[in-house]
């Protein structure tokens, strides 16, 4: 079975009223100059309110597809007939167009929504959206050709929608036509008529700063500092991407990417509450899996975890690098490149890699260079407002002169791989170009060993000069001015970056002394990991004192789907028992699963369900809280959530097929932190402990919600 395409527009913004807009919309009918395969529309419907606010029409539109002759025939029409209804609503100012193929409709199913409507904070502007939806049933064995011509006529009729609305406003206006009044109300007596100006039923508008918009605030974060918190922004389309801004900040799109990024987004917004990554970090993700959605989904799911897991958002404030690093490691950023890229210098051939790792050990190491990119990243936002145009990505010159076999010591490689590997896997699509300057003879054999290691999107990027070649013609200097040659290169820049050197020997540390310390790091977080199995939950047992405490919980369900319980029982559960795991116990190490409720007990007797369960999927975040009304043994327990059969039919759905298929381990993965508020430091206020516990991203501040009820916990859907 084909998959169902969908597509869902960016918002865009006309700076012209709505009134005016629908004047030109007007003119596409019955036929459009601009729109060739549009041939002809008669109207079947139509109906007026006696006040003229409502004007519905319902129209049949014939369309010349442009496809080939053969498949024409084969499919035996010469036009394809659309039914489109359009409902205008001249007191809110709203026309939706709903769209669908009278043509085919057993065999393809075609929907489109449009809609104009206001800007929520300028009245004089007009939005417009559009999103669609394509399912091809059979089409005589030409699917995915039937497919390919829809989505390719589709994305190009797109681009057109914005040309011929400016097209007819132009025709407009140059007839004289620059204003459209207003829909009044029809005046019922003279009285009435002082108030001529009638009252928009709309929230006041939020007058924006010029400024903020510019920095690229979202309209959120300016309305939340604007409008007291009690009241709700909704209606503001803070959560949605305009055309205008994609192109500022994100690049040139191509509608279905720009669609892509939207869908992804939206249900990134549905599912992880408070730490939704940038969109520019979200677009990397896409680029990664060539816009592949459930693709990119996965990865990026495992990198916010991943992040979660290592505290990596606060890297930047909160980890001091050891002296060690700041004087041995031969790396820093240096200016920009040509493309306004932030440039890092690494002096490879400086550095005493073998040294460093002895000092530091691996996850020191890997600290570091995590630091560095979530330096990059932040580099590149500043360069995109600097510049004028998104980059998104940076430059890496790396200098090998005075590269030795030092350098192929094993543990060095084996840690430089794994570095490799984290990069490759948290910051994709972050290196703009490699290069790679005085390379050594023994260079061939490094690059043998990390080659394999490197994505091939990315490894396209790498430009390699043996010796002073990079001094000639299609060299550096076609890429970094003249002005900001580093010194060490014959430039005239004085670089900042450490020179690098042998680490001392009395700085060396002992593999012991280095495993606690990796294991140190390692530990930094605050969540912990727990598996479940099929038959065998996950418990954490928490004992009150104090009837009147508050248990919170946040955790993220890495993989599988569970349900989620909270019970409480008067008699303390016996302790786990060290062989309870079973067959289980070979897990690894960071697979821990306990079991405290007894299998003798019985729920409503022994213990009793204080909260209804909740089923959390894979990917998901959750966070919540439980007012606890007695003291005594609170348990919670993630549970392995298997699929009901499909209730209304006998055959299995697809979906459930394909869900079991992939469950098939019966194993899954949830990582989480709780803690128990004592009622005196809590004083009622509810949101002040919402995102006071949970180790969010900075961006949870604007986007926590906090009508959360004082029981529940809030399964970001």
């Amino acid at each position: 079975a084909a998959m169902v395409q969908k597509y869902q527009s960016p918002v865009r913004v006309y700076k012209h009223p709505f009134e005016l807009i629908m004047a030109a919309y007007e003119r596409r009918f019955p036929t459009c100059p601009l729109i060739p395969m549009f041939v002809a529309s008669d109207t079947v419907n139509e109906y007026k309110s006696e006040d003229e606010a409502i004007h519905v029409i319902e129209r049949r539109c014939k369309l010349d597809i442009d496809a080939p002759r053969l498949l024409k025939k084969i499919a035996g029409v010469d036009y394809v007939y659309f039914v489109q209804k359009n409902s205008l609503n001249r007191r809110e100012r709203t026309l939706h167009i709903e769209a669908y193929n009278e043509t085919f409709s057993n065999r393809v199913i075609i929907n489109e929504h449009c809609s104009y409507t206001v800007h929520p904070d300028n009245e004089d502007w007009t939005c417009f959206e559009q999103s669609a939806s394509l399912d091809i049933k059979s089409f005589f064995g030409f699917e995915s050709t039937v497919e390919k011509i829809a989505m390719k006529q589709y994305t190009s009729n797109i681009k057109k929608g914005k040309e011929i609305i400016e097209y007819y406003l132009k025709q407009l206006e140059e007839e004289g036509v620059t204003f459209v009044p207003r829909w009044t109300p029809p005046v019922a007596c003279k009285s009435e008529s002082s108030t001529s100006h009638p009252r928009r039923p709309v929230s006041p508008a939020i007058n924006i700063p010029e400024s903020a918009t510019k920095e690229g605030l979202s309209n959120k974060e300016i309305l939340n500092t604007s409008s007291s918190p009690s009241e709700p922004t909704a209606g503001t389309p803070d959560d949605k991407l305009d055309a205008d801004y994609i192109k500022r900040y994100l690049g040139d799109l191509t509608p279905m990417q720009e669609s892509c990024l939207i869908r992804l987004r939206q249900w990134l917004q549905e599912t992880h509450k408070g730490k939704i990554p940038k969109d520019e970090h979200i677009l990397r993700f896409l680029r990664a899996r060539d816009f592949n959605i459930d693709k990119a989904r996965e990865i990026l799911c495992q990198s916010l975890t991943w992040r979660k897991q290592h505290q990596v958002d606060y890297i930047l404030d909160t980890w001091n690098p050891p002296q060690v690093l700041q004087d041995y490691y031969a790396g820093g950023w240096h200016h920009h490149d040509k493309d306004g890229r932030p440039l890092y210098v690494l002096r490879l051939g400086q550095m005493d890699t073998k040294g460093l790792v002895r000092a530091l050990g691996e996850e020191a190491l890997l600290r570091y260079v995590l630091s560095i990119n979530e330096e990059g990243l932040r580099r590149c936002e500043e360069n995109t407002k600097v510049f004028g145009r998104p980059i998104s990505s940076w430059t890496c010159l790396v200098d090998l002169e005075g590269l030795n076999m030092r350098h192929l010591w094993r543990p060095g490689v084996k840690a430089l791989l794994r570095i490799i590997e984290v990069v490759e896997a948290n910051y994709p699509e972050t290196l703009g170009r490699l290069l790679i300057l005085r390379a050594p003879r023994v260079f061939p054999v490094l690059w043998t060993l990390v080659s394999p290691f490197i994505d091939d999107n990315t490894r396209k990027k790498f430009l390699i000069y043996a010796g002073n070649d990079y001094q000639g013609p299609g060299g550096l200097l076609d890429y970094i001015d003249k002005e900001i040659i580093p010194d060490f290169l014959g430039g005239e820049c004085m670089c900042e970056v450490p020179e690098g050197g042998l680490v001392p020997k009395s700085l060396y540390r002992t593999a012991e002394e280095l495993e606690n310390e990796d294991i140190k790091l390692w530990t930094e977080t605050i969540y912990q990991s727990a598996s479940v199995f099929k038959g065998a939950p996950h418990e954490v047992l928490i004992q009150i004192v104090d009837a009147s405490s508050v248990i919170t919980w946040d955790f993220d369900v890495c993989k599988g789907d569970i349900v989620f319980n909270i019970f409480h029982s008067k008699r303390a559960p016996q302790p786990p028992k060290k062989d309870s795991l079973g067959a289980h116990s070979i897990t690894s190490p960071g697979g821990n699963n306990v079991q405290l409720i007894d299998k003798v007990w019985q729920l409503g007797r022994d213990y009793s369900m204080v909260e209804s369960p909740l089923i959390c999927k894979e990917g998901e975040s959750v966070q919540g809280s439980h007012v606890t009304r007695w003291p005594g043994f609170y348990i919670l327990q993630w549970k392995f959530h298997s699929m009901p059969a499909c209730a209304t039919t006998n055959l299995p759905r697809v979906d459930d097929v394909l869900a079991s298929l992939q469950v098939s381990s019966h194993k899954c993965k949830v990582m989480y932190y709780t803690e128990v508020i004592g009622s005196e430091d809590f004083r009622g206020s509810m949101t002040s402990l919402e995102s006071s516990h949970s180790g969010f991203s900075q961006l949870s501040a604007a986007t926590t919600s906090s009508s959360q009820s004082h029981s529940s916990s809030m399964i970001s859907r």
